[in-house]
């Protein structure tokens, strides 16, 4: 039970968009994994490229408020299509076409998945 009733305009679209990103995450994750050096080093990447990044997605704003050339620097941040499609399934509007961001996060799902695997066929950092 809740306070407000929020209405899903898309749970297709929002379960897809929760799979594609837990997806690219996890992918993400074991990348990183295969290539710290100790537990320590782990957090470097989500402290020092995803929280920056994730900040500079349009969590907090709309990217439209942004001027012209961060707006642009925003526009390679793949968290911000991430963002951007989740904030559409979910609530109904967006800053960018739908299609574009849905479009990139398979494409960058796949350059993770192929880089991940590619590290994993050859060994890199597996203990024989």
């Amino acid at each position: 039970m809740s306070f407000a009733t929020m209405p899903f305009p898309n749970l297709g679209l929002t379960l897809l968009v929760l799979l594609l990103t837990s997806a690219m995450f996890s992918i993400a994750g074991l990348i990183n994994g295969i290539y710290a050096r100790s537990f320590d080093g782990i957090s470097i990447i989500p402290t020092f490229i995803l929280m920056p990044l994730t900040y500079l997605g349009g969590v907090f704003y709309s990217v439209e408020i942004l001027p012209e050339l961060w707006r642009n620097v925003t526009l390679f941040n793949p968290i911000f299509y991430m963002i951007d499609v989740f904030r559409y399934a979910s609530m109904g509007f967006s800053d960018v076409n739908i299609l574009q961001s849905l479009i990139i996060l398979i494409a960058c799902l796949i350059v993770l998945a192929a880089t991940c695997l590619q590290l994993l066929v050859r060994g890199v950092r597996i203990r024989n």
